[in-house]
């Protein structure tokens, strides 16, 4: 199984956090890992994402259907967003667009064994692979939109 955690692009500042949409950089972030992405995943991906308008554009720029899960939400946890994966025992590969710190949290339990505050950028990529018959995950790629 691949698990790629997408963290929404540069959002705008606001009071109703549900409803802050991306800035100009955040959408042009969007689009380049959109971009490359598309490059990589398989056509049958699943895309996940939280209902937070911010990551909702984030995925857009993908151009895929993907299913809107409150379990990716901001206040998510990372055992019920790995739970909305299928990680580990899911198959193909599950793209989750959701937020910090739960992202990061994710990152670190599955590659680690532990929650941990790990940071990921805004508008990057951590593609983690669970190989069948493997004990450990790997760590496929991390990129982040500044680099393409």
């Amino acid at each position: 199984m691949d698990l790629i955690l997408w963290r929404h692009a540069d959002a705008q500042p606001g009071s109703d956090d549900a409803a802050r949409p991306l800035t100009r950089k955040g959408a042009k972030q969007a689009q380049r890992m959109a971009e490359w992405l598309e490059q990589r995943l398989p056509a049958d991906a699943r895309v996940i994402v939280s209902p937070a308008v911010r990551a909702q554009q984030t995925a857009e720029a993908l151009g895929r259907d993907s299913e809107t899960i409150a379990q990716v939400n901001t206040d998510a946890t990372p055992a019920e967003m790995l739970k909305a994966a299928g990680w580990p025992d899911g198959r193909g590969a599950v793209v989750v667009v959701g937020h910090q710190p739960a992202l990061g949290a994710v990152a670190a339990l599955v590659m680690t064994g532990r929650v941990a505050p790990w940071r990921i950028k805004k508008g990057a990529v951590w593609w983690i692979c669970n190989e069948p018959g493997e004990a450990t995950p790997m760590l496929v790629a991390v990129m982040a939109p500044e680099l393409l």
